[in-house]
């Protein structure tokens, strides 16, 4: 009996609209330009979101993972897609004090 594979969900049907590890992989690929801004990865592997977050990690690593360090361009991006992602989040709930840790 085979084992159905696990896949993501995508950024519109994952906890509060994507405010996981997974969902700010898939934002930061956004971000770095490793996937359209559109993609919310939908159906992909487990295997090809660790793939993903190796890229982000790789993209990320020049500016010691800071969004500080990024240039302007990609420190505009980031604010851009994160902001919308927060306020979307927080219209199906959403709160940084959900994750004290």
């Amino acid at each position: 009996m085979r084992q159905q594979q696990k896949t993501y969900a995508g950024l519109d049907d994952d906890s509060y609209g994507g405010m996981t590890p997974t969902g700010n992989i898939v934002r930061d690929a956004q971000v770095f330009g490793l996937i359209p801004e559109e993609e919310t990865c939908a159906g992909w592997s487990v295997a090809a979101i660790q793939d993903l977050y190796d890229k982000v990690s790789d993209a990320w690593r020049p500016y010691g993972h800071m969004v500080s360090n990024l240039p302007d361009d990609l420190r505009e991006r980031h604010k851009r897609i994160y902001d919308v992602a927060i306020a979307r989040a927080r219209e199906r709930g959403w709160s940084p004090d959900l994750y004290p840790d």
